[in-house]
């Protein structure tokens, strides 16, 4: 399988950002996908995970109300829309299949760095 995130960049307090994954190498829409961040010097983080259908979404306390998943299983593609975004967002974020997440980052995208700063 192939995940390539995209889409991060550095941005101030308050701003918004939105994250892509662009999946190959299996049925995309056959699969609940996951995004998973980590703060430098931290471990990595669950943060949002989606059903195969796009039909069910799950938020970390963290980003409850801030950040949006969605999916495009026509373009094999999810995403992970941010507003608001604190300090504490800064990190490397990572798309994986959800049956996968527990795995590691072997079977993880190579992340995509967000950092809020002023």
């Amino acid at each position: 399988i192939q995940l390539v995130e995209s889409g991060g960049g550095m941005v101030q307090p308050g701003g918004s950002l939105r994250l892509s994954c662009a999946a190959s190498g299996f049925t995309f829409d056959s699969y609940g996908m996951t995004w998973v961040r980590q703060a430098p010097g931290k471990g990595p983080v669950w943060i949002s995970q989606i059903d195969s259908g796009g039909d069910r979404t799950y938020y970390a306390d963290a980003v409850k109300g801030r950040f949006t998943i969605s999916r495009d299983n026509a373009k094999n593609t999810l995403y992970l829309q941010m507003h608001s975004l604190k300090p504490e967002d800064t990190a490397l974020y990572f798309c994986a299949r959800t049956v996968d997440y527990g795995l590691g980052p072997g079977q993880w995208g190579q992340g995509t760095q967000v950092t809020v700063s002023s």
